[in-house]
């Protein structure tokens, strides 16, 4: 029925009005915009072949019939006499002197003493009421103008470069307040080409921009190949909307997480902090108020299902997903999972923890280039200083630093097998396979 009444209205449509629809449907923009772009454009066009640049002109047109109707608006202002207008433009112009000489812009609160009149917006109040007899300060009129004559050649074709740059300035805003909505969210991109250090996406109505401190050093940007982004910044620029994409943001993994565990998206489990070095590992804590449900479990799913869609979506990137705490002592050691905490000592002056280990756990504390170590201090907030216990090694977070993983990461192809390692608190997952264990506490 709804079809049948769209084609009967089509039927009745003048030619301008399907001309206008097409339009519409082709740009995917709204009847409004491209009306209001039209009239914009016609009275440009009467300026340019009726009017003058004292006038403030509106059009309105009529699809249906193709009639036009223009008007001047003005609003009602004060009477100023012409003496003292004339003595407000000489002293604006000394003070813009002098603001010159001074190096400086001026302000509106620099002018705002001085009486100004725009005779394209305004109208004296003497003037109004010759035109409405009880026009007072404020009133806003709509003088109604003639059109003497059909547009000529230059109006026309004024009209239409009008009309195209209004319908693109349509289309920008419209994709710009599409991508706004989708700021921190992910989305599905084509890679198009890598130019310079950034990679091009192809988003359907727009090229987005993933540069190159966004980008993961371990991915792998082919031509053609589709992906996940995060919407890391939409902003106006003077050549139309710029979409600025990442998928080594924090935020991206934060993301990820909420797509494919519903218990994060629907906020029965918190994500409390992520501390992330792209394409090497993410540690994330995880939290719950409800007392039948295990945060960390439910992030990693039966048989890891969960957890090894999150890491196909990273490139392989390993998670360490950490079951949060109040406790700093417990946080901290948690932390630094998945080697075994023997003790930790605190100072609440200096937010620093000392973490004693034993020596064969010493290293998988650290972490290869440091990470390890590193990351636990960036999830946590605090600075930590890993110790052997009875011996002389310690390597503080603060020294070591995301450089020193990259120098010592080992090419792709030396990438070992992943696992998952179980204890209590945390569960550690990585790609191809999800094994558990429980190791002692």
């Amino acid at each position: 029925m709804t079809r049948e009444v769209n084609y009967l209205i089509l039927y009745f449509m003048s030619e301008i009005t399907k001309a206008i629809q097409h339009l519409c449907d082709e740009k995917s923009l709204p009847y409004d915009s491209v009306m209001e772009a039209i009239e914009f454009a016609l009275a440009a066009a009467y300026r340019k072949d009726f009017g003058n640049k004292q006038q403030n002109i509106k059009a309105k047109f009529d699809p249906e019939n193709a009639s036009m109707k223009v008007w001047d608006i003005k609003t009602v202002v004060n009477d100023i006499a012409e003496d003292v207008l004339a003595a407000a433009q000489a002293e604006l112009i000394a003070r813009r002197e002098k603001a010159r000489a001074e190096n400086r812009e001026l302000t509106e609160e620099d002018l705002a003493d001085l009486p100004r009149f725009n005779p394209k917006l305004e109208m004296m109040k003497t003037s109004a009421k010759e035109i409405k007899k009880d026009a007072k300060v404020g009133d806003v009129l709509e003088i109604v103008l003639e059109i003497p004559s059909e547009f000529g050649r230059m109006a026309a074709q004024t009209a239409k470069q009008v009309i195209i740059q209004k319908l693109r300035e349509a289309e920008r805003n419209m994709v710009f307040d599409d991508f706004k909505t989708q700021q921190g969210q992910i989305i599905m991109g084509t890679l198009q080409r890598v130019e310079g250090r950034k990679v091009l996406v192809d988003l359907g109505k727009i090229t987005g921009i993933l540069p190159l401190d966004q980008q993961v050093r371990r991915d792998i940007y082919r031509p053609g190949a589709r992906m996940k982004f995060l919407v890391l910044l939409v902003e106006m620029s003077p050549r139309g909307p710029q979409i600025i994409l990442s998928r080594s943001d924090v935020a991206f993994v934060k993301e990820i997480f909420k797509q494919e565990i519903p218990e994060i998206n629907e906020g029965v489990i918190e994500i409390k902090g992520i501390a992330r070095d792209s394409g090497f590992r993410s540690k994330v804590a995880v939290a719950t108020n409800d007392e039948a449900i295990d945060p960390v479990g439910s992030c990693i799913g039966q048989r890891g299902g969960r957890i090894n869609t999150i890491i196909e979506e990273l490139g392989g990137e390993k998670i360490d997903i950490i079951s949060f705490s109040e406790d700093a002592e417990t946080y901290v050691a948690k932390a630094l999972s998945p080697a075994k905490v023997a003790g930790v000592k605190l100072n609440e002056t200096e937010k620093s923890a000392d973490v004693f280990v034993k020596p064969e756990q010493f290293s998988l504390a650290i972490g290869r280039g440091g990470q390890n170590v590193r990351l636990a201090a960036e999830l946590t907030g605090w600075h930590i200083k890993v110790k052997e216990e009875g011996g002389t090694q310690e390597v503080s977070s603060d020294a070591v630093t995301e450089e020193a993983l990259v120098a010592e990461a080992a090419p792709s192809s030396d990438i070992t097998e992943p696992e998952v390692a179980k204890t209590e608190d945390v569960k550690t997952a990585e790609t191809e396979k999800v094994k558990s264990e429980i190791l002692d506490t």
